[in-house]
């Protein structure tokens, strides 16, 4: 088995197979390399049970063979778990549409909703593409922690960022080349004691 070790989940059939509660908890076991013997034993699944599983896993991509050594006259494979991004498109997420940004409000939650849906979407099928020709997606991801004393500040930043980023982008437009999209959002930060529970 030759299987990348991302895995983009965009399809009803791959998502069933990675999402039930049995297949979640093996794929979360098998974040270390581990055989269907350890496996069995550990999670205290009878083997049968559990070769089916980890057979419509493989079938789906969200498995990949670690390892295969010999052992007592027989091959030992271990297998490991791929990391996995769910479409956003199957959950229920419309799109967002790149050519009607400036028709919407650029403060609705909705909004940054469907951007960040559309950014999980994208750029998880271009890494797939990527991986799959041996190729490096190049990505730019800038954070930052913010802080507003009053809600006109926030309005000022906001307008402030929107001119600072038009004029980057006019400043390196190039008639030809890769096109790029830059999205830019804030909301507002969880509280530390919810992201410790996490």
């Amino acid at each position: 088995m030759d299987q990348p070790a991302r895995a983009f989940l965009d399809d009803d059939r791959r998502l069933r197979a990675a999402l039930t509660p049995l297949r979640r908890q093996l794929l979360e076991a098998l974040r270390t390399p581990a055989s269907a013997a350890q496996l069995a034993e550990q999670l205290g699944i009878p083997r049968q049970k559990l070769g089916y599983h980890l057979r419509a896993l493989e079938e789906a991509g969200l498995l990949r063979l670690a390892e295969e050594r010999r052992r007592r006259g027989f091959t030992e494979r271990l297998l490991v778990s791929a990391d996995y991004v769910v479409d956003p498109d199957l959950l229920g997420h419309a799109p967002a549409d790149p050519d009607a940004v400036e028709a919407q409000d650029r403060h609705a939650a909705d909004h940054l909703i469907r951007t960040a849906s559309a950014v999980v979407r994208d750029v998880a099928r271009m890494r797939q593409d990527a991986e799959a020709e041996g190729a490096r997606l190049l990505t730019l991801t800038v954070e930052a922690d913010l802080t507003f004393g009053r809600p006109a500040d926030f309005d000022a930043f906001t307008e402030e960022l929107a001119e600072a980023v038009a004029a980057l982008a006019r400043r390196y437009a190039s008639a030809e080349g890769r096109r790029y999209r830059l999205v830019a959002g804030a909301h507002p930060a969880l509280p530390a004691k919810s992201i410790s529970k996490n």
